[in-house]
């Protein structure tokens, strides 16, 4: 990182961001899980998620109004082991783990649960509703669409979101695996993270209308705005290194994060109107959750997990390569170091955190 490194507690940031959270008008419950889920990224060392995203994401669009501090969830249709829910723009998180919870209730009067959501907000990282599944011996999935950002193969508009397709699974091991990545080479968060650190981002990961690549995260995050850049799909850009396959995926996401919920898509959900005036996004998610024991045994499942983690780990290694790892597992590593350590901050994060004290009036915190 650029400059100076400190480091401070989970449970002091923690308590930081939720009271930041009520003090913008978020209801304490509310302003909790929303923390929680903000921290649970920094813990797993996805920083690209966590504090980080606190103003920019959050508080600067509950000032625009384009999202709501006080989060009605609503639910418009409940059928046995499905169910659509209304976040009417509220807090992403929000909506997420209560949508996440249903769908667990569900999965064990049924053995499936399966839940849309339509105009919610960012919902934070995938992995979160995904291990509260694994957490509750089930098998979870979900994604969520965003705003425009992925180039079609072949194209350079930004028309798909970075599209998460999240799976969480539980093992015998100290960590469950979970598959969290966005359908996109990378994603707008780690452009802002390189942004933040003063980093040079790898050529490839966006694409200006001219063709060429983008290698400056600050004029990367223009474009993306303004819409004259686009991140390549997962495998990049055209069809030598599969790029198709990230485009597919990302659609898949769209298409289940829209229609089964008849919530936004594509372009409407850019966050302006037609005359350029900042609106809600209106996004789009989806949560299922599978119980393990209507098909078999949980530690049998969970063992047979397990063996397949290990049996991957333990395969032969590239020349030069020291260690194989499975998803999931470098998160549990990071874990394991941040309980200690604690979240890293860096000077231009500092400096942010400093400013929402005052802003906010928050004389108890010390950065």
């Amino acid at each position: 990182m650029a400059g100076s490194t400190d480091f401070e507690s989970f449970e002091k940031m923690e308590a930081f961001i939720r009271d930041v959270f009520i003090k913008a008008g978020v209801p304490p419950e509310d302003a909790a899980i929303c923390a929680e889920v903000l921290i649970e990224s920094d813990k797993r060392g996805i920083d690209s998620h966590g504090i980080g995203r606190l103003k920019p994401i959050y508080l600067d669009r509950i000032k625009e109004g384009t999202q709501n501090p006080v989060t009605k969830f609503e639910v418009v249709r409940d059928h046995l082991a499905t169910a659509v829910v209304d976040g009417h723009n509220g807090m992403g998180q929000v909506v997420g783990k209560k949508a996440m919870q249903m769908a667990i209730d569900k999965a064990k009067q049924y053995g499936l649960g399966m839940v849309v959501a339509r105009n919610s907000t960012h919902y934070g990282i995938a992995g979160y509703y995904v291990t509260m599944a694994s957490g509750a011996g089930m098998i979870g999935i979900t994604g969520t669409n965003a705003r425009p950002s992925i180039a079609p193969t072949f194209g350079v508009e930004n028309m798909l979101g970075t599209n998460p397709l999240t799976v969480g699974m539980p093992s015998d091991e100290d960590f469950p695996f979970v598959l969290d990545a966005a359908t996109s080479v990378s994603q707008r968060g780690k452009i802002e993270h390189y942004d933040r650190i003063n980093k040079t981002m790898p050529e490839g990961w966006v694409i200006n209308q001219d063709g060429s690549t983008e290698t400056d995260p600050a004029k990367a995050l223009t474009g993306l705005t303004k819409g004259t850049s686009a991140l390549a799909p997962l495998g990049g850009l055209g069809e030598d290194g599969a790029g198709y396959k990230g485009y597919g995926f990302a659609t898949v996401v769209e298409i289940l994060s829209a229609a089964l919920q008849q919530g936004h898509f594509l372009k409407a959900l850019s966050g302006f109107d037609a005359e350029g005036k900042k609106i809600p996004m209106h996004l789009g998610h989806f949560f299922i959750a599978i119980d393990i024991s209507a098909f078999v045994e949980l530690d049998k499942f969970k063992k047979t997990t397990g063996d397949i983690l290990r049996e991957l780990r333990a395969s032969t290694k590239a020349p030069g390569q020291e260690r194989i790892y499975t998803a999931g597992e470098k998160e549990y590593l990071a874990w394991l170091t941040r309980k200690e350590t604690g979240v890293p901050l860096n000077d231009s994060l500092i400096k942010t955190l400093k400013g929402l004290k005052e802003e906010y009036k928050l004389d108890s915190y010390e950065f």
